[in-house]
């Protein structure tokens, strides 16, 4: 089927063969439905910008979905579909879960074969999963996970069976998570932040605790920094990556009787403006003279960043905080701005930058004037430990009390 990226540059473009994790669900007996939309090439935080189509939240339809992979998140939320796959390069599957109040999986990297993929930023892209449980991301993840000949970068290692912490809460104990050591990252819920939001992120902590946890707030020094160290990475990696696009061999191409224009009109034409900025900034970063300043630098906070991880999850068995600094807010609120949709990705980046998993799942409510909006809260856990995700997050779900995450459009369809 066309495989376009949100992006005119590869209109009506057919690839020859499935991506790996396709290959694998086919394998397993699922129904392909078809492709959701995104932000082109996975640059936004909206879906607003695709070339082809603005996707609506189901909560409320003047609001965005998130983004990138906000069509996949959107059609779980609207149950269009079971569960569906995403692109995580700095938060791209955690932030439109939240916006749209489904469960969001961003694996370790390397625990998915990226093989097929279209690729933004090497180094920080993963393929994640939406459901709208966690025993639905969790089964999606299981059919997806492990190495790919094809994918130098999946890992070998052996993939647990995840679906065996998916037991009824009636074999629950009175508090299924004593003992869980909870590190609440204490950035993530001061200013900044949506009083209401920080309302439900403590909402489920206090939630953690009657399950057994024992919560306590944990700084990380480094996290203020991993938003623009990803920004220079991801921008200077898509810098590379999207040269393929040339106009010669695929994709969109212009008449032209030399090269340099052939390439340049094609571009043009094809490229949205959210790429051509990001390209501009990758080139400029990468360039003579700015590669130690901004580039070389930006490599070692990501050391720092993977470092201070590394610390606080050898104290704690999982780190919490909200998956962004807001509920959803309006279509085109933020299109023009985007220095502000950048710095909403300030709670999920990080987690990129050290390869970690992370879960979302949905939490609590804000008003919106007439309509409810949904929030989300992001688990965040060591490397290639999914399965304690997983578990702590179907627990959380299956005992949270006076909560239906089904948008009311959808609900009042199902009761027809």
């Amino acid at each position: 089927m066309a495989c376009t990226a949100g992006s005119k540059i590869l209109e009506n473009y057919r690839p020859a063969y499935d991506a790996s994790v396709v290959r694998k669900l086919r394998e397993c007996g699922a129904i392909i439905v078809g492709k959701t939309n995104l932000d082109e090439f996975g640059m936004g935080s909206t879906t607003e910008g695709s070339a082809y189509q603005v996707t609506a939240n189901p909560w409320d339809l003047e609001c965005v979905p998130g983004g990138s992979s906000g069509g996949s998140a959107a059609a779980v939320s609207a149950r269009q579909c079971v569960v569906s796959l995403g692109s995580d390069t700095g938060g791209s599957v955690r932030q439109p879960a939240s916006f749209c109040g489904v469960v969001g999986l961003k694996p370790t990297y390397g625990r998915v074969s990226r093989y097929g993929l279209v690729a933004y930023a090497s180094s920080l892209d993963v393929i994640g999963c939406f459901g709208t449980t966690v025993a639905d991301a969790g089964i999606l993840l299981q059919a997806i996970s492990g190495h790919d000949k094809l994918d130098a970068t999946s890992s070998k290692r052996d993939v647990n069976d995840f679906t065996s912490q998916f037991i009824s809460k009636d074999y629950f104990e009175s508090q299924p998570l004593k003992g869980l050591r909870v590190g609440v990252l204490s950035e993530t819920i001061g200013d900044g932040v949506d009083k209401e939001v920080v309302s439900s992120i403590r909402g489920a902590i206090s939630h953690l605790e009657e399950l057994g946890s024992t919560v306590t707030e944990v700084s990380l020094p480094s996290f203020s920094l991993g938003l623009p160290a990803y920004y220079v990475l991801a921008s200077s990696e898509s810098s590379s990556n999207l040269s393929r696009y040339d106009g010669v061999r695929y994709g969109n191409q212009i008449v032209s009787d030399e090269l340099s224009s052939l390439y340049g009109g094609s571009r043009a034409n094809g490229f949205g403006p959210e790429v051509k900025r990001r390209i501009l900034m990758g080139t400029y970063a990468l360039s003579a003279g700015y590669y130690d300043a901004y580039y070389k630098r930006a490599q070692q906070v990501r050391t720092v960043v993977q470092k201070s991880f590394k610390e606080a999850l050898d104290v704690y068995d999982i780190l919490i905080s909200p998956a962004a600094p807001s509920a959803a807010y309006k279509i085109g609120e933020k299109k023009n701005d985007p220095l502000a949709m950048y710095a909403g990705d300030i709670m999920t980046v990080n987690v990129n930058l050290a390869g970690l998993p992370a879960l979302v799942l949905p939490c609590g409510f804000v008003e919106n004037g007439t309509s409810r909006l949904p929030v989300g809260f992001q688990m965040i856990g060591a490397a290639f430990d999914e399965e304690k995700l997983l578990r702590v997050g179907h627990i959380f779900e299956q005992t949270l009390q006076g909560c239906s995450f089904i948008p009311p459009i959808i609900a009042d369809e199902f009761k027809c």
